[in-house]
């Protein structure tokens, strides 16, 4: 397969995406489908079970053998670096965006020594990430500044999708960030979404329906849904939960919330069914502390559907005054539950879509391109002779 006439091949490199990922993939379909409407050639490389090549509208995507992470839940990583470095050759990148700043940092010096443009985005709060994997707090700053002085300099730019995640690139000083916030499907996820039948499935009128529509794995905290729905019927307000979704911790979380009422979903593959569960309820919780963007809350909100957030997080940044923020307990969540649903509820709800319609895909995309440097380089010549088929 060749590359789009005049225009660039985009690679992007990504791991911790399978085919029920959330945010990650859906940011990465819908960048691809910017970039081949802008006239680019998106080729993702992403692992898998075993050997793919697909075609999709937002470009092409290569599956390559992938180590399953333990106790993730059906993670993987791209872990054979001359295998990879073999198709990235056959590949022949004008651009390269890698969207992994631990094991696939090696690609930076890959790009440098072939010539390539190179993007890694930062999805992730790596000082976060380090507290949830145990890393004690004296150690976790100077670690996370180790390896991302690392990361800046093996790309030519950074992006960074909320200035909470580019904190940690401003601390070292690093000079080659860029700030691009991702956006959210307006139409798919609208208030007109809301389904009286489907609320009826899980509250009746007198109850607040809450939803956490997350992977149910350690760095979400589902449980502190559960710990919130406990605290708000200790107090006695009528509130049921939604776990929408599924991961590692499902079994875990059944056991915890024994004799509360939650309803675990599962996992919901059809996009108009998460948005009309969003959109039929009164208060979303995206409890994670290390989300640098969110996309389920932003959805919650382009539904109409007011967000309860985690302080220590970059969502507070994203939900702005169409949510609040409370920290990491039952307590606090529930308090600000209680704070959001009092709010009139027609005044809330305008208020969550104005706000998600602050965030739209087209301006990401040209984001995107931009830290690319995508129109300029259209013209270059030489950039499409490079490409092989």
């Amino acid at each position: 397969m060749t590359g789009t006439a005049g225009g660039l091949r985009i690679v992007r490199l990504a791991n911790f995406v399978t085919a029920r990922s959330g945010g990650l993939r859906t940011a990465l379909r819908h960048l691809g489908e910017g970039y081949r409407a802008a006239g680019h050639d998106p080729v993702l490389v992403v692992p898998g079970r075993r050997d793919a090549h697909e075609w999709h509208p937002w470009g092409r995507v290569v599956t390559l053998p992938g180590v399953e992470l333990p106790g993730t839940g059906g993670y993987r990583l791209l872990a054979g670096r001359q295998r990879l470095a073999r198709v990235l050759a056959e590949l022949a990148p004008d651009r390269l965006e890698v969207s992994d700043r631990s094991s696939l940092r090696w690609t930076g010096a890959w790009a440098k020594a072939h010539g390539v443009p190179s993007v890694l985005v930062s999805h992730e709060s790596l000082t976060g990430l380090l507290g949830q994997w145990g890393v004690p707090d004296v150690l976790r700053r100077p670690v996370a500044d180790r390896l991302n002085r690392a990361s800046s300099r093996a790309y030519d730019r950074i992006v960074c999708t909320t200035r909470w995640a580019a904190e940690e690139f401003d601390r070292i000083g690093a000079d080659n960030v860029d700030l691009v916030p991702l956006g959210v499907d307006l139409d798919t996820f609208h208030p007109d979404r809301a389904d009286p039948e489907r609320r009826e499935r899980y509250a009746d009128p007198t109850e607040l329906l809450l939803v956490h529509c997350a992977r149910l794995s350690p760095e979400k905290r589902p449980e502190l849904a559960v710990q919130t729905l406990a605290e708000l019927r200790r107090t006695g307000v009528p509130a049921v939960l939604v776990l929408a979704g599924d991961g590692p911790l499902r079994a875990s979380l059944a056991r915890r919330a024994a004799g509360l009422p939650v309803t675990f979903t599962g996992f919901l593959p059809d996009r108009a069914t998460v948005a009309a569960l969003l959109a039929s309820a009164d208060v979303v919780l995206a409890p994670g502390p290390v989300e640098t963007f969110g996309l389920a809350g932003l959805e919650a909100l382009a539904c109409g559907t007011p967000v309860v957030v985690n302080a220590a997080s970059a969502l507070p940044e994203v939900v702005g005054s169409a949510g609040l923020a409370a920290y990491g307990s039952g307590a606090s969540m529930a308090t600000a539950v209680t704070r959001l649903a009092a709010r009139p509820e027609a005044a809330r709800r305008r208020a969550a879509r104005a706000r998600a319609e602050e965030f739209g895909w087209p301006a990401a995309v040209a984001g995107f391109l931009r830290v690319h440097d995508a129109d300029a380089a259209r013209d270059t010549p030489g950039e499409a002779d490079r490409r092989t088929a």
